[in-house]
Order: structure tokens, then C-alpha cells, then sequence
């Protein structure tokens, strides 16, 4: 393997291992969907990475599920925030799924 191969496959664990650990920080569902999402790409990236460096088209089906499985998560994920998101009439108009903080610089702006 070539040193470009090398430094590629370090980049693309460096960036798995932040995910990862921005994954399990959290601190917010949203906060872990992103990281989820990132995470998926990077898988991609790697496997793409290797059917280039291998000249192996075998890898591209499993490349394409890949990227339909984060494209599928990530809007199914938005849709139900989407949904937690619906005003509540017991609550005094706040919204369901958004933090205070957030209510408060909506309320502002």
C-alpha cells in the first residue's frame, strides 16, 4: 500500500473516532442523529476510498445501501422532530421538542 493509502485510512478513522464520541456525548437527540449521519458518510467515504485504492467494483452495491440507509435515517429522524415539534395546547403554547434556551431566542428574534 502507498503512503496516499495510508494517510487516506488515517484521516477516515480519525474522523469516525469524533463521530463516534460526539455520539456518545450527545447531549441532545439531534446532537446524536448528526453524528449517526456523519458517521454513515464516513463509512461510505471509506468504502469508496478502498474500491478506488483496490480498483474492486464489487464494494459499489454495498456503497450504494450505505448511502440510502443514512439518507433514510436522517429523514425519517427529521420527521419525527418534525413532529415533536407540534404546539401543545396544555403547555402554554411552548413547543414540544424545543429546549427553553431555544424557545427564548425564538421569542427574541
Amino acid at each position: 500500500m502507498t503512503v496516499v493509502a495510508y494517510v487516506l485510512y488515517a484521516f477516515i478513522g480519525g474522523g469516525a473516532l469524533l463521530a463516534l464520541v460526539r455520539l456518545a456525548r450527545g447531549p441532545s437527540l439531534l446532537d446524536r442523529v448528526v453524528a449517526t449521519d456523519t458517521l454513515l458518510v464516513i463509512i461510505a467515504a471509506g468504502l469508496a476510498v478502498y474500491a478506488a485504492l483496490e480498483r474492486d467494483p464489487t464494494v459499489v452495491p454495498v456503497l450504494v445501501v450505505v448511502s440510502l440507509l443514512a439518507f433514510v435515517g436522517s429523514v425519517s429522524i427529521a420527521r419525527y422532530v418534525g413532529g415533536m415539534l407540534v404546539r401543545t395546547g396544555t403547555d402554554a403554547g411552548r413547543d414540544a421538542g424545543l429546549p427553553v434556551a431555544a424557545e427564548e431566542r425564538e421569542a427574541g428574534a
